[in-house]
């Protein structure tokens, strides 16, 4: 599974990275998390604003932080 944080490297975008990583953590997933700052990729998903969730090359969430459970039902979701 491939987690990508879209964003500048703001706080929410640190946040949010954290979030994916604590919910990563606490399923007991394989994932691999980045952070892609490249305005030229972030616009390739759509996203106008940031920050932005994407698993496995889908938009799950943008232009807010999702909580930690919110993060979690994504995950649990995409890997059934």
């Amino acid at each position: 599974m491939r987690i990508e944080i879209l964003g500048m490297g703001c706080f929410k975008c640190k946040k949010l990275y954290e979030n994916a990583q604590a919910a990563v953590d606490e399923l007991g997933l394989q994932a691999e998390i980045v952070k892609v700052e490249d305005i030229a990729k972030i616009t390739d998903y759509g996203v106008m604003t940031t920050p932005a969730l994407v698993i496995d090359g889908i938009v799950k969430a943008a232009g807010r932080i999702p909580t930690l459970d919110e993060i979690k039902k994504k995950l649990i979701e995409v890997n059934q």
